[in-house]
């Protein structure tokens, strides 16, 4: 592992800045800051932070928390899956509460032990996940697609098989069909929106505004999504819902207010678990396998990691990224009950 004399000596600054900079001293430049971050995080160097771990693989918010939603959840277990074999522990962090004032996020996950980050992100808070690139440091997006320069990540393509689930509506005779997004922004609803676009111009079906309706992605979500539709005139006879727990809450409000699925409503739902087996009818959903993305954000970080880092005498002292990495994986349709013919 590098030393702070071996820092120091490639970024062209003294012992002291470097050790100003390491213990997020105010007393320092952004230059000489920016050339020591670049230096200590390309060579991996991990600074001692007494007897606390310095084996710790953060999940990352760098926006409001979903940590309750079944996504969340499969995702990290996934991860832990993944990270058994290497000895690396799971922590969980929350990056605007956990960042000081002043601090680089590099310095931040050096005094928290942490080795390597996996980030969840939202439209809102991209620019943590740039800045964070920025600094070299080693971090993966998972379940979102960022065009930044210098920003890893892996996300499930959800676009075309978006796209399919619409065109089964349209093939079962359904002309008025509503979409529920998410009140949050991200590259994944943006895809599942362009899906259901493309299907509708497909099948000769003017898009209409009025028919795409925002809501929470929770249960009672779902419960406002339905009673707004049923509030439509005309009603639309089919919605696709691109998240799982406002589908799950839609059907289960369907129910309470008489709404037959799929005889008078066709439900199409968004499902990272199982839960399209655990609600009545059984969902036809978009589906993406959340464990394994787990595990495959894991091991694109673990490669991040594992990536011998140039000797620090030998690191020039431009500006220089970490290595990108980018995966996407596949979604794919589930039909069952809870989608039908279009009624009369």
């Amino acid at each position: 592992m590098p030393s702070v004399r071996d820092i120091a000596k490639s970024a062209g600054v003294s012992v002291a800045t470097v050790s100003r900079v390491l213990n997020n001293s105010p007393r320092v430049s952004d230059e000489a800051k920016r050339k020591v971050l670049e230096v200590a995080n390309r060579s991996r160097y991990v600074a001692t932070v007494g007897k606390r771990s310095t084996t710790n693989i953060a999940f990352v918010y760098t926006g409001e928390s979903s940590l309750g939603s079944p996504f969340d959840a499969t995702l990290m277990r996934g991860m832990a899956l993944g990270m058994e074999e290497f000895g690396f522990d799971l922590m969980v962090l929350d990056a605007r509460r956990a960042r000081r004032r002043h601090e680089a996020y590099s310095h931040m996950f050096m005094r928290k032990g942490i080795r390597g980050a996996v980030l969840r992100t939202t439209a809102p808070t991209v620019d943590i996940c740039r800045q964070i690139a920025d600094e070299g440091f080693p971090a993966v997006v998972v379940g979102s697609r960022i065009e930044e320069p210098g920003v890893s990540y892996i996300y499930s393509d959800s676009r075309q098989t978006s796209q399919e689930a619409v065109d089964h509506l349209t093939g079962l005779g359904h002309r008025r069909i509503a979409v529920c997004l998410n009140i949050v922004d991200d590259s994944d609803h943006a895809d599942r929106l362009a899906g259901y676009r493309a299907a509708l111009a497909s099948a000769g079906i003017e898009y209409d505004e009025k028919m795409v309706v925002r809501a929470t992605a929770l249960r009672e979500g779902g419960a406002q999504l339905i009673r707004r539709l049923m509030g439509m005139s005309p009603r639309p006879t089919a919605v696709f819902i691109t998240d799982p727990y406002t589908a799950m809450g839609a059907l289960n409000e369907s129910r309470k207010a008489g709404v037959r699925v799929p005889e008078d409503l066709s439900i199409v739902g968004f499902d990272d678990a199982e839960l399209r087996y655990m609600v009545y009818p059984e969902m036809t959903a978009v589906c993406q396998d959340a464990l394994a993305m787990g595990r495959e954000a894991f091991s694109v970080l673990n490669e991040m990691l594992s990536i011998k880092p140039a000797p620090v005498s030998d690191q020039v002292k431009t500006t220089s990224r970490s290595t990108v990495i980018r995966r996407s994986m596949q979604t794919w349709l589930e039909v069952h009950d809870s989608t039908g013919p279009c009624p009369p």
